[in-house]
């Protein structure tokens, strides 16, 4: 590997690891979690591959370090997770970027998942349907078995024959990479709610999707560039035992 490789590589593992003690000191801890993991590879590799031995004895200190926080971490999380006590807030300022399906699902992924349930009262219009076709397009391509994903939503009284062609289509195309999605309306529904069941443990996030107005503006096809609302995502993560 290069000299200016090996810098990159480093720069790059640098920048991951600032994030997550950002992260940790926030308390968003699965999110830092995550992070952790990941620049602590970065390191790995870093020491792996490079020749200077002055270096190594700070590389694996470094790695030490952060491999002792994540482990912190990880305990704690399972524990919160087995006593029922899990909650972790993201806030996410008005006009804020950066906050794409993959960027606040990823941390609660896994290949344990295999069900979703998704209550959202406006998957009516045009952008609405297109959000929720991205949430699934999200869900395949992550690293998880989901078989099963429900929809609760409420009717569009003006537009209801556009609503329901639009979710048939994402229905039968979802089942051709087999997974079946239900669809169910209910009239009192009226906050946004996102379950994602991961064997015998189910996570809860409340969700407020941002929107904009313009299909041809900058962040329609690329949510990380969507300016998103002021809002706060709330996670909940809770012991339950799944009924046969």
């Amino acid at each position: 590997m290069s000299q200016n490789a090996l810098v990159g590589m480093e720069s790059s593992a640098v920048t991951v690891l600032t994030r997550a003690v950002e992260l940790d000191t926030s308390s968003r801890f699965q999110e830092s979690l995550i992070c952790y993991q990941e620049g602590i590879q970065l390191l790995l590799d870093v020491l792996k591959t490079t020749k200077d031995d002055s270096k190594k004895p700070y590389y694996r200190q470094k790695i030490k370090g952060y491999m002792e926080r994540a482990e912190q971490i990880k305990i704690r999380l399972n524990q919160e997770k087995e006593e029922g006590k899990y909650h972790e807030q993201i806030k996410i300022t008005e006009n804020a970027k950066g906050f794409s399906f993959e960027k606040l699902f990823k941390p609660y992924i896994n290949e344990a998942l295999t069900e979703v349930w998704v209550e959202d009262p406006y998957v009516r219009h045009i952008h609405q349907l297109y959000n929720f076709l991205r949430f699934c397009e999200m869900l395949l391509k992550s690293p998880c078995e989901v078989k099963t994903i429900h929809l609760l939503t409420s009717q569009d009284g003006e537009n209801t024959n556009q609503q329901t062609s639009a979710l048939t289509e994402i229905q039968q195309s979802l089942k051709t990479h087999g997974i079946t999605l239900t669809i169910d309306y209910s009239t009192t529904i009226h906050d946004r709610e996102i379950r994602l069941v991961i064997f015998n443990y189910r996570t809860f996030m409340l969700v407020q999707l941002c929107l904009i107005n313009s299909r041809f503006s900058i962040g329609y096809c690329d949510y990380d560039l969507r300016e998103c609302h002021e809002t706060t995502v709330d996670v909940f993560h809770v012991k339950h035992t799944k009924q046969t």
